[in-house]
């Protein structure tokens, strides 16, 4: 048996993997349509959508198979995903050297037959692949291959929704936090800086109620007259409107 070396770009791809935050969540409908999809068009037993992780191949959607994962070492997926732009296949993987004593093979689920797409991100890095099984030698036909490759457009394209979707979760979190904090300030200018300005302003009128003397008089003023401004623009702050004209 012969594991697949790993791809040139292995820590880019699995960076790129990894901010899908798709790995070991829970099964959904629109992959499992196209596994089904799959294994109905090209006549095959299993069908996989497969992620290659560093150490493992992890499940997204799976036909008539029973483990979630399997380690990478045993994995034709992690062979598929060398070539990026090439569906790979292998007829007959007890005939192939590099699978014919993979245990995947010789014992359950008995994988003889493999094809598998790349699934493959915009910036061209190979995620994984959803690929179809056989326990039999096989071909596909042309017209299993190319709707075969359609089906994985559709994965690729589930994932970049899913990618958007997580970035405007994100955005309206953030515009939650910010709404919050602009409550909390507002908050916060209410029951400290308004009392503080309340009382200068206060202490100011007694002042200029009491006769003060003439060059008392423009500073007192000018307290006033910033107190009131101030005043004004607190009020503005704390509830989000003008004031008016």
């Amino acid at each position: 048996m012969k594991s697949a070396p790993l791809p040139d770009d292995e820590p880019a791809r699995l960076k790129a993997l990894t901010s899908y935050n798709i790995l070991d969540t829970l099964p959904e409908d629109v992959y499992d349509d196209i596994t089904r999809l799959a294994s109905e068009i090209c006549r095959t037993p299993i069908s996989l959508v497969s992620l290659v992780d560093k150490d493992r191949q992890w499940f997204k959607s799976k036909q008539r198979l029973a483990d979630d994962e399997t380690h990478r070492d045993y994995s034709f997926c992690a062979h598929a995903i060398l070539k990026p732009d090439e569906i790979f296949i292998v007829p007959d993987a007890r005939a192939d050297d590099r699978f014919f004593d993979n245990p995947y093979t010789v014992g359950d689920p008995r994988v003889v037959f493999y094809a598998g797409v790349p699934l493959v991100n915009p910036e061209g890095h190979a995620l994984g692949s959803l690929c179809v099984i056989d326990h039999r030698p096989r071909t596909l036909t042309d017209n299993q291959l190319m709707s075969l490759k359609a089906l994985a457009k559709w994965v690729s394209t589930q994932f970049e929704l899913r990618k958007t979707q997580m970035a405007l979760d994100e955005a309206r979190q953030k515009q939650k936090a910010d709404h919050q904090a602009i409550i909390t300030t507002r908050y916060a200018l209410q029951t400290d800086a308004q009392p503080l300005l309340q009382s200068i302003i206060t202490a100011s009128n007694t002042l200029a109620d009491n006769d003060p003397r003439p060059d008392q008089a423009p500073h007192i003023s000018a307290i006033q007259q910033n107190g009131h401004s101030l005043g004004q623009l607190l009020k503005t702050l704390y509830t989000g409107k003008g004031s008016a004209k």
